[in-house]
């Protein structure tokens, strides 16, 4: 049984931070199709579609009949442990600094044998459940855990370098200025964060939820308005050292497509808070982030964007706004590149429209601020890469996956009324 985790002793400031090391980091182009998939916590096997053989680890060709139609498929988690060993020795150094270490061999339901990391609840020859998630070194990797959940199970130090659990974690949401941040706040504290930082645009202005934000305990407001540099980089000097999740919940979404406008202020608004009010934050919290990534069990570990799902394929209703969720997803792709290796999970959220002011004439269903705050919570406790939410979402991210172009074609056609 795994021991619940301890909330951390505050760090020794004279104590040098712990620089963060990955796991292996090399990969095939073929093994990055399974941590594509494992980045949206989808466990996948490649599979031949001329003689049906069903293997691991990725190839470019068939074992069996060397074919190179290969197409990977989502697998039943259901397996058992054969055999496990546990290491006290490793060359590594990542994993030497966390030894003693679980891994072993895991017949699948399908057929193939894997190798995994093995969490700390599970009985050689006993019945697992497999996933997949991406590791430090933001490789996929493949994890057996118990059947069922057991006490403290996200405890186990498996789990928890695989995730990004807020529990004895510092958290910054962006912008709580409405019921989105409220809500937001109480799954994160419900969840166990050790603080949350509100960032509020204008902190002086009475706030509609002011007095359920009050009821809340260790949560303390910031002055940030994402749009101004200068408040930015000053929160970023006053918090920047203790956030560990940053999420950034800051949205501009205002209905109108290129020809319905007159001039381009609005649409400067929306690239400023959606394109290069991340910009900002990337530039000043990134870096300190980063470095932190192996600093105990409270280290830095997520930086999480919110989008909406039109960010893949523009809806004219919306045009402008979402040719800047566009840029917005864009940018969150180029700084993967900066954080690669370095521990830091970054973390998109794909929503439909939600239930506030700016999408009032938008037909059901629409996402309550309480659904959303809920699954960024469940994507950080997953340590999920990437997270589609809500119905309309769901739909349109699948029709965007089976062909981009006729979406495009779809939205592009729909009256601006729609």
């Amino acid at each position: 049984m795994v021991d619940a985790l301890k909330r951390p002793p505050r760090k020794n400031p004279l104590v040098k931070t712990r620089d963060p090391l990955p796991p292996p980091l090399m990969r095939s182009r073929a093994a990055l199709g399974f941590t594509a998939r494992a980045a949206e916590g989808l466990f996948c096997l490649q599979h031949c579609e001329d003689c049906g053989a069903v293997f691991y680890p990725a190839r470019d060709i068939c074992p069996r009949c060397w074919s190179n139609k290969l197409v990977w498929r989502e697998e039943a988690s259901e397996a058992r442990l054969l055999s496990e060993t546990t290491l006290h020795n490793s060359t590594n150094v990542y994993f030497r600094e966390r030894l003693p270490w679980r891994i072993g061999t895991v017949k699948t339901k399908s057929g193939p044998t894997v190798l995994a990391h093995i969490h700390s609840d599970v009985e050689v020859g006993g019945a697992v459940r497999l996933i997949a998630r991406t590791d430090k070194s933001g490789q996929g990797v493949i994890v057996a855990l118990p059947r069922e959940e057991s006490e403290n199970m996200a405890d186990d130090k498996v789990l928890r370098e695989l995730s990004c659990d807020p529990k004895h974690r510092r958290i910054l949401i962006t912008d709580a200025s409405g019921d989105l941040g409220l809500e937001m706040a109480r799954c994160l504290l419900a969840a166990g964060a050790t603080k949350v930082f509100l960032g509020l645009t204008e902190p002086w202005k009475p706030l509609a939820t002011e007095k359920e934000l009050a009821r809340l305990e260790n949560v303390e407001r910031v002055p940030l308005d994402i749009s101004q540099t200068q408040s930015v980089e000053e929160a970023a000097g006053s918090i920047g050292g203790k956030v560990d999740i940053l999420i950034n919940t800051a949205m501009h979404y205002r209905p109108g497509s290129p020809l319905g406008r007159r001039g381009i202020t609005l649409a400067q608004e929306e690239m400023d808070i959606h394109y290069f009010g991340l910009l900002r934050l990337l530039q000043t919290f990134g870096p300190v982030m980063r470095s932190r990534a192996a600093d105990g069990d409270n280290n830095a570990t997520a930086f999480v964007n919110l989008m909406s799902i039109y960010a893949l394929s523009n809806w004219p209703r919306y045009g402008t706004s979402s040719a800047s969720e566009a840029a917005a997803y864009s940018l969150m792709q180029s700084a993967r590149g900066d954080f690669h290796g370095s521990g830091i999970k970054l973390i998109n959220i794909l929503h439909g429209p939600v239930e506030d002011v700016w999408h009032q004439s938008v037909s059901p269903p629409k996402l309550a601020p309480s659904r959303l705050a809920a699954a960024v919570t469940s994507a950080l406790q997953q340590g999920l890469e990437q997270s589609v939410v809500g119905d309309v979402a769901a739909d349109i991210y699948e029709r965007w996956r089976h062909d981009p172009t006729v979406l495009e074609r779809e939205l592009s056609q729909l009256k601006v009324s729609d």
